[in-house]
């Protein structure tokens, strides 16, 4: 049995998720995502799918990527 990096649970379901040099286990996808999921740099939220890259940062939408796009001439 392993634990949970995030809640502790001491459970025999366990994985590991990799991501660049960092390392955890998780108990479940929703503990993965509450400590390895980017976060987006206008609202804070957790980008879990596609999300929107502007101005070298992460957004969760488009709505949250406009303040960072350079206005159109």
């Amino acid at each position: 049995m392993a634990i949970c990096d995030v809640c502790g649970n001491n459970y025999a379901h366990c994985f590991t998720v990799t991501q660049g040099e960092a390392t955890g286990t998780f108990d479940s996808f929703e503990c993965a995502i509450h400590a390895m999921a980017p976060r987006c740099a206008h609202c804070g939220c957790a980008v879990i799918g596609h999300g929107v890259e502007a101005a070298g940062s992460v957004f969760c939408c488009e709505h949250c990527a406009r303040p960072a796009q350079p206005a159109s001439a």
